[in-house]
C-alpha cells in the first residue's frame, strides 16, 4: 500500500462522516443517528 493510501485510510477512519470510521468500530456503515454516537 502506498503512503498516500495509508494516509487516506487513516483520515477516513478518523472522520465520523465516513463509512470507514464506523466500519473500523464494528458497524456495517455510518448509522443514521451517528451524530449522537460520535466519540469526540
Amino acid at each position: 500500500m502506498s503512503d498516500k493510501s495509508d494516509r487516506d485510510n487513516h483520515a477516513n477512519q478518523c472522520n465520523p462522516n465516513n463509512d470507514a470510521y464506523w466500519q473500523s468500530r464494528g458497524e456495517d456503515e455510518r448509522p443514521d443517528d451517528y451524530e449522537s454516537k460520535d466519540e469526540k
